[in-house]
């Protein structure tokens, strides 16, 4: 066997193969032995047939055919580990010259494993920031535990800033309610921020039992562009007025949160788990940074076939988050003011980023020789066991090879990051 390998591109190649007669005997020596238990001969059982009998009644095309399919399927692996290439997909295969019993010559075209050229992976440039706790941190956690400990007593009164409130509320655009803008018995502390300005300062002053219209216009910015700017209006149903009566941030308070004899413990604590949230997010954000300097001062090319992998998977999450709200895909995308050639737009670019990241990594573990043990494998998808033990589909799933593979890939990825950040840590 004979190969000879063309780029089409970055990420495409065609290997041209060409067979000599060895190579042809040996298939058709499969080719025989797979067509004589197809055949049927008087005198002999179907699947029976000796070999050297079945070949005289085989027709010779069909010999031929069976003879040729055999020859590439048995070779175009082999001819893409010859060329050094390692394909995405199944190789396209044409057949160009076939000489029954001398020769022949076929062209396999398939995207492969693009190279990647790394730049310097260890002078990226990029520094992690330094976890700090700010003393409105604190501050904000204490005030969050304040109001779980906050006791609410219904009054008969006007709301005022501050009050909780229990409505019923019914958002219009143009005459008809919009999805997401209706509720009952929903539960608002006024003064929050959790409505569109006006919202919450339309409904101080009124008492339980209050049945009004409240005319508001969307935020320009505002995230459903459907909304965005649009003129609404909320029917209002005042149905309870709670006030609350907010714990004290003491000594007291504190004993109820925990082990903490007082505010000063209390405050420790909550500082030392905010220092330990912020270095998490500083070290998240310091890998995110240091993967987009590697994949720009690297070269590294972007399959289309990976690139559309990748968007069906966005799509599919995407779908998956619409069904939760009981919309399929274009009533989701039109909900949030959304096209779909904008969000294949969009989507694409998120997607050749993400085998950017991907494809960078992954060349830079095994340049690296970065490796995970099975022994680790193992022990992590015994972990996911006992998390995912009460799901019959998932466990199912953990038994798949594919999956064994995609998890010691991604174990494999997290130990390069790892890497990566104490190279340029330094």
């Amino acid at each position: 066997m004979k190969t000879k390998s063309k780029r089409i591109s970055d990420s495409r190649v065609e290997i041209t193969v060409t067979l000599d007669a060895k190579d042809l005997a040996s298939a058709r020596e499969k080719a025989l032995e797979k067509l004589a238990k197809e055949i049927s001969v008087e005198g002999f059982r179907k699947g029976k047939v000796p070999v050297k009998v079945a070949e005289r009644f085989i027709p010779e095309n069909d010999l031929n055919a069976e003879t040729i399919d055999i020859a590439v399927r048995t070779t175009v692996v082999e001819a893409f580990k010859k060329e050094e290439k390692s394909p995405l997909v199944l190789p396209n295969v044409n057949v160009t010259k076939y000489v029954p019993g001398e020769m022949a010559e076929y062209s396999a075209t398939a995207d492969i494993i693009p190279e990647v050229v790394l730049g310097d992976y260890k002078k990226l440039g990029v520094k992690k920031g330094e976890a700090k706790v700010t003393a409105k941190e604190i501050e904000d956690v204490l005030g969050n535990l304040a109001k779980s400990f906050a006791e609410k007593k219904a009054v008969k009164r006007a709301a005022k800033l501050e009050d909780e409130v229990i409505i019923d509320f019914v958002g219009k655009k143009d005459g008809e309610p919009f999805r997401g803008g209706s509720a009952k018995d929903y539960a608002l502390t006024l003064g929050s921020g959790a409505f569109i300005p006006g919202f919450e300062d339309g409904i101080v002053g009124h008492e339980p039992g209050d049945k009004f219209d409240l005319k508001l216009t969307f935020p320009k910015d505002y995230g459903v562009k459907d909304l965005a700017g649009a003129k609404t209006v909320f029917e209002i149903l005042v149905k309870q007025v709670n006030e609350i009566e907010k714990a004290k941030i003491d000594d007291e308070m504190a004993k109820k949160c925990g082990p903490f004899k007082s505010l000063k413990e209390l405050k420790a604590d909550i500082e030392k788990n905010l220092a330990s949230q912020n270095e998490h997010k500083l070290e998240e954000k310091f890998k995110d940074d240091l993967i987009q300097a590697l994949v720009k001062k690297s070269k590294v090319p972007a399959p289309e076939i990976l690139i559309d992998d990748q968007m069906r998977m966005i799509r599919n999450d995407m779908e998956r988050n619409a069904a939760s709200q009981g919309m399929d895909f274009d009533d989701f995308l039109k909900a949030n003011g959304e096209t779909k050639e904008n969000w294949e737009k969009e989507a694409r670019k998120v997607a050749e980023t993400r085998v950017k990241a991907s494809l960078a990594l992954q060349t830079l573990a095994v340049k690296q020789k970065i490796t995970v043990s099975d022994e680790l494998v193992m022990a992590k998808i015994n972990e996911l066991k006992d998390v995912y033990k009460k799901s019959p589909e998932a466990m199912k799933s953990l038994k798949d090879p594919n999956v064994k593979m995609d998890i010691k890939n991604r174990m494999i990825i997290e130990k390069t990051l790892d890497f990566l950040a104490e190279a340029n840590s330094k």
